[in-house]
């Protein structure tokens, strides 16, 4: 009886706890934020590619690990800012500070995406796969706004065989323990963005959706997903010519837990190289540092420092990301919007 309650006391916390946060955490959101909206689909002039990988609370055994890959792009083979002003010379910065001032917004248009993300923590996997479509709006000559939608899938499993028991396997507590569920997922999210800043919001697993992992009709039976709402907002703005400094703020609201405030700062140095901070409140400190290798390629690289009481036992979080800009057609290091 004292194991058999053990056991239900690890579903009721594996219950219970997807109460909390139940998608994974990121530091370098800021760098794409398509992860957390799809109303990002299609917003830029290349296949935006992106692969990444990132250790939490290094240090503890069975600590969230999170990979992920994505991808959008815009529909059609027009450029999206293609006027005599909006497209540079071939091989000129298409964000530096004589650019900017002769900004204008891309005509309407459509974009197309997909994400899959896989979080693992302990004996818990996630893996979630959606596809995103967004509609870009040229509000006027400076200003754009986009609607996007994330439909999807999200497949939550328990591997027993990462949990020890003194009767074994067969043991009838855990008999009747649901070791894989598929869950239908869908995302809203809408942005608004012009030359020199961005705004947005979005929500994710709105569908009401049951998450537990026993079949028997217990008091452990009353976990369920539950949605993740997310706004955030930055500014750039030039120091030099080739400096630009972009601060941004994020809050997260996940109920019934605290409501989560990041505040970032990203330094460009000629959109070649960049480093920036990070904070959330209660939670951590980060260091952020990326480079743009070439018209193709960049990596970013993220550490954070952990300040909750976790900072004990934990070693901080590790983050690193591979982009890759497709069909880039200023042939530039970077033409990343903004950030």
């Amino acid at each position: 009886m004292k194991l058999r309650a053990s056991i239900f006391a690890i579903l009721l916390l594996l219950s219970v706890g997807s109460y909390a946060q139940q998608r994974p955490q990121y530091t370098q959101y800021i760098f794409n934020n398509y992860l957390l909206n799809p109303a990002l689909s299609g917003m830029e002039n290349y296949t935006d590619l992106r692969f990444g990988y990132r250790k939490q609370w290094a240090g503890i055994q069975d600590a969230p690990q999170t990979s992920f890959v994505s991808a959008n792009f815009s529909l059609g083979d027009q450029y999206l800012w293609r006027n005599a002003l909006s497209l540079p010379e071939k091989g000129e910065d298409p964000m530096s500070k004589n650019y900017m001032q002769n900004y204008t917004s891309s005509p309407s248009h459509h974009g197309l995406g997909v994400i899959a993300v896989l979080d693992d923590v302990g004996p818990l996997s996630r893996l979630d796969a959606s596809l995103t479509y967004a509609y870009h709006l040229q509000l006027n000559n400076a200003l754009n706004f986009s609607v996007g939608v994330a439909a999807g899938i999200s497949r939550i499993g328990l591997d027993r065989s990462q949990l020890s028991f003194e009767s074994g396997e067969d043991d009838p507590a855990i008999s009747r323990t649901i070791v894989g569920q598929v869950k239908p997922d869908l995302g809203l999210g809408v942005w608004l963005y012009g030359a020199n800043f961005f705004a947005g919001a979005s929500v994710q697993q709105i569908l009401p959706q049951k998450l537990v992992f026993t079949a028997s009709p217990t008091e452990f039976s009353t976990g369920k997903e539950v949605p993740h709402l997310f706004l955030t907002a930055g500014y750039r703005f030039f120091v030099a010519e080739d400096i630009a400094m972009t601060p941004s703020f994020m809050v997260k609201q996940v109920n019934p837990t605290p409501v989560s405030i990041d505040a970032n700062l990203k330094v460009a140095f000629r959109d070649r190289l960049w480093l920036g901070g990070s904070y959330r409140k209660n939670d951590s400190f980060s260091a952020i540092a990326g480079v743009n290798i070439n018209k193709t390629f960049n990596i970013t690289y993220s550490y954070d420092f952990t300040t909750s009481q976790l900072n004990t036992v934990s070693n901080g979080s590790h983050e690193i990301v591979l982009g890759i800009q497709l069909n880039n057609v200023y042939e530039v290091v970077s033409s990343m919007k903004m950030w």
